[in-house]
């Protein structure tokens, strides 16, 4: 069995969809690309997340065919494979119905930057049209939504997440949760006050130096 790590990997985070309250059930998926190879590691269709064992991960090919595993591979493979065949900095989506991001997008709204922490993942987050999932359509439809920024909102569907690692597109994933839960919140007690644009530069600017310096 090839691509230990990357099968561990998505076995983990999968769980850490669940125990974060992420998702539930069965709901999402999530894939690694491994560019060396030109391949990608994505969650199986229809297997609870604590069920899930390395094996059950599929690899496949950008053009959708399996190359190794018993199992079917997650409905939603062309809207991952989209992003690696498109964007080589792109190492990992995760697709999710989290709470408060599926509110949203069963509302068709974008969440405007009511707070900093959006900086690092768009200025905006926006909204797809509607198309029905595990098709080409929410394929291109959530590419050409996604743009430049790091995560979408799916409408009357979930959220949408990308990153350089597992690791980036997950915590990418739990802020459009937190900002979609915040905007909900907010909207409960009046009209919530997004940031302007000057605002929004000075906060991304000043997350390139958010952290520990690089050795």
């Amino acid at each position: 069995m090839d691509y230990i790590e990357e099968r561990n990997k998505i076995v983990e985070f999968g769980k850490k969809l669940v125990d974060e309250h992420l998702t539930t059930g069965t709901g999402g998926n999530l894939s690694i690309f491994v560019p060396e190879s030109k391949v990608m590691l994505i969650s199986p269709s229809g297997i609870d997340y604590y069920e899930t064992k390395p094996e059950d991960v599929v690899v496949m090919d950008l053009d959708g065919n399996i190359l190794e595993g018993d199992r079917k591979p997650s409905s939603e493979f062309e809207m991952h494979s989209i992003f690696y065949k498109n964007n080589p900095e792109i190492k990992s989506v995760i697709h999710s119905h989290a709470d408060f991001a599926t509110a949203m997008a069963c509302l068709n709204k974008d969440v405007p930057p009511i707070h900093y922490v959006v900086a690092d993942l768009c200025k905006t987050l926006k909204c797809t049209n509607y198309k029905i999932y595990g098709s080409h359509d929410i394929a291109v439809e959530a590419y050409k939504t996604m743009g430049e920024d790091h995560g979408i909102l799916l409408a009357n569907h979930g959220l949408l997440a990308i990153g350089n690692s597992i690791e980036s597109a997950m915590g990418n994933a739990r802020n459009i949760e937190f900002l979609c839960k915040l905007y909900i919140y907010a909207s409960a007690v009046g009209t919530p006050v997004p940031l302007n644009e000057e605002q929004m530069n000075e906060v991304a600017k000043k997350f390139t130096t958010y952290g520990q310096p690089k050795k």
